[in-house]
């Protein structure tokens, strides 16, 4: 097996694991290393508890796996300055994961976040 597909099928454990589950340190701590991803994951929690990523395509070369898709949540705690709603909300986003030594090691995100803020002040979604 060569190591983008190694890198796929791990991104894709890591996302069966998380994704619309709870999403405790212990647990996160299994597949990220890199500190700015952990802290991101712990405020999204705060704001849509167990939210989901939800891939529609993944491409992988060497030790970076690229995925696109579509973040979905309840609105559970104030994001963007924005008290809990209980609204569901959805956004495209693209992910750049690099892994190293079993773990995501650095990551980079494109996240339509301004439509998120239109879904939660009652705006029709984008998505």
């Amino acid at each position: 097996m060569t190591l983008a597909m190694d890198g796929k099928a791990f991104i894709t454990r890591y996302l069966d694991a998380l994704s619309g589950h709870p999403k405790p340190a212990e647990l996160v701590a299994t597949f990220v290393s890199d500190p700015a991803l952990v802290e991101h994951i712990a405020a999204v929690e705060a704001a849509f508890a167990s939210y989901e990523l939800v891939p529609e395509e993944m491409v992988a070369e060497g030790s970076v796996v690229a995925m696109r898709g579509t973040f979905r949540g309840r609105h559970t705690g104030t994001f963007a300055g924005i008290s809990a709603t209980g609204r569901e909300v959805s956004a495209p986003l693209m992910i750049f994961y690099r892994i190293e030594t079993g773990r995501i090691a650095q990551h980079w995100l494109q996240f339509d976040g301004a439509s998120v803020v239109a879904q939660l002040q009652g705006e029709a979604a984008a998505v």
